[in-house]
């Protein structure tokens, strides 16, 4: 046993200076777990999408402009779009344009969709914070687990090291025949217990501090350890606060409170969308195109080649018509070339301006649908307002009657550790001279192990709960 003892001690000596620099403190701890959270970012992530549709947004009002080119080879008999004429071979023509349209007039929908895109963007944003907080509050929790599991392995091993002492002591007078066998087989069985007892408490602490671990995203094999603070416990730390002056406070700082604020007035600005639809909408466009064929040509000349007769008849008889003259027609050949890419590129501009009048009379009633579903989401965005402030007092009122009865529990457990130390100590001292048995011995050493670590855990108790308090009033995280 004695060997048991020395090789824990020996083993958190050697933790404790391998991790002398990776020692962390709790707000060590929070900032590494809000950096490196993969649901924080997921919601950093979802913030900035949102971020980006309020800014989309506000560019939907500004007009449009596209521009584009074609370039055909058309095969076959055709009719030319640049010369109007007819042609039987391939043909290369292109086409340049730019266009532009702008909604003039759509029921406010584009400036209504504006607004509700920021409140959805600042909705995300005060999400993303809340949740900050809550991994904080979560972080706070396993450190205090740790520190808990820590003094508990601490008083486990400080027993083990009194029996340890009592065990030599009594089997000197054993020896010297002062007291009976019987007194040390009863120190080593309830030695082995308290050696069970120190494995159980150190088994727990290596988990409590694998679950900060694991919360942080921290690699488990990596040498950690966490710093302990002085925690005093004030009996007046309550005094001075109530449930109603922390619940208005809370409620100008939780951002779950300015998120679900923010989601009713998105909502109201999605019933204004919705009843924009019922608007005529009113745009204007404008185009600028250009293009070239490979049948537009340049008339260089005209070159005389000779006549062309064409006979000439009178018809006073249908039948019989008379052939008086025949007619002559210059005949003549044009000298063509090809119509350079600039000179068509210029020629062949063409321009547009119009506007559009869009007028909503019968849609399959989806405008009136949108109308009423939009009331009824913003309706649910106002009852999922009150839900959240309610769920916020009855947190706060919940906190407050824990954080009273955890005081109450640790003042009860200070009071049993007084005097359990004072009942253990006079009972050591008439154990040595023999005057009780060491079941009564180990009774009083029980009862003093068992009130010691009741007040480590109402100690700690109480002091989440009065960190679960300044949460709500907003105040930092920290010992």
């Amino acid at each position: 046993m004695k060997t048991l003892l020395s090789s824990l001690f020996c083993l958190s000596l050697a933790q404790i200076s391998i991790s002398q620099s990776n020692i962390w403190d709790l707000q060590q701890c929070v900032d590494y777990a809000q950096k490196n959270n993969i649901s924080l970012k997921q919601s950093e992530i979802n913030a900035r999408v949102n971020k980006n549709n309020a800014t989309q947004s506000k560019a939907a009002i500004l007009p449009t402009v596209n521009a584009g080119a074609q370039h055909t080879y058309n095969f076959g008999r055709t009719i030319d779009r640049y010369t109007n004429t007819f042609a039987n071979t391939q043909v290369l023509s292109q086409n340049f344009y730019v266009s532009s349209n702008v909604i003039l007039w759509s029921g406010l929908a584009q400036y209504n969709t504006i607004k509700a895109n920021q409140y959805q963007y600042l909705s995300s944003t005060e999400t993303y914070l809340q949740q900050k907080n809550d991994l904080a509050l979560n972080v706070a929790t396993a450190y205090i687990n740790v520190i808990f599991s820590n003094e508990i392995l601490q008083i486990s091993q400080a027993q083990f090291k009194i029996t340890q002492e009592q065990l030599d002591r009594t089997q000197k007078l054993a020896d010297a025949g002062t007291l009976a066998k019987s007194a040390v087989y009863d120190l080593k069985a309830q030695l082995a217990n308290e050696e069970a007892n120190v494995t159980s408490s150190d088994n727990n602490y290596q988990i409590a501090l694998l679950s900060l671990k694991q919360l942080l995203n921290l690699d488990t094999l990596n040498n950690f350890n966490i710093s302990k603070p002085n925690v005093d416990v004030m009996n007046n730390e309550l005094a001075s606060l109530s449930v109603q002056n922390i619940y208005e406070t809370a409620l100008k700082n939780q951002h779950s409170i300015k998120a679900a604020n923010f989601n009713v007035l998105a909502a109201e600005k999605s019933l204004d969308i919705a009843k924009g639809r019922i608007s005529p909408t009113l745009s204007a466009t404008g185009s600028l195109g250009t293009g070239t064929s490979e049948l537009d040509k340049n008339i260089d000349a005209v070159n005389f080649v000779g006549y062309d007769q064409t006979p000439y008849f009178i018809a006073d008889d249908i039948n019989n018509p008379t052939l008086i003259a025949p007619v002559y027609q210059p005949k003549t050949e044009l000298v063509t070339s090809k119509k350079p890419f600039a000179d068509q590129f210029e020629d062949n501009v063409n321009k547009s301006i119009g506007f559009t009048l869009s007028v909503p009379i019968f849609n399959g009633l989806q405008t009136v649908t949108g109308v009423k579903n939009a009331k009824l989401n913003a309706l649910n965005a106002k009852y999922s307002q009150d839900l959240t402030e309610q769920n916020l007092y009855k947190t706060i009122a919940q906190a407050y009657a824990n954080a009273r009865a955890a005081l109450n529990t640790y003042n009860a457990n200070k009071s049993s550790v007084e005097a359990n130390e004072q009942s253990f100590y006079y009972a050591q001292q008439k154990y040595n001279v023999g005057a009780i048995s060491t079941f009564d011995y180990n009774n009083a050493k029980t009862r003093l192990q068992n009130a010691q670590g009741n007040l480590v855990q109402a100690k700690y108790d109480y002091v989440f709960k009065l960190k679960v308090l300044d949460f709500y009033q907003g105040k930092e995280l920290k010992f």
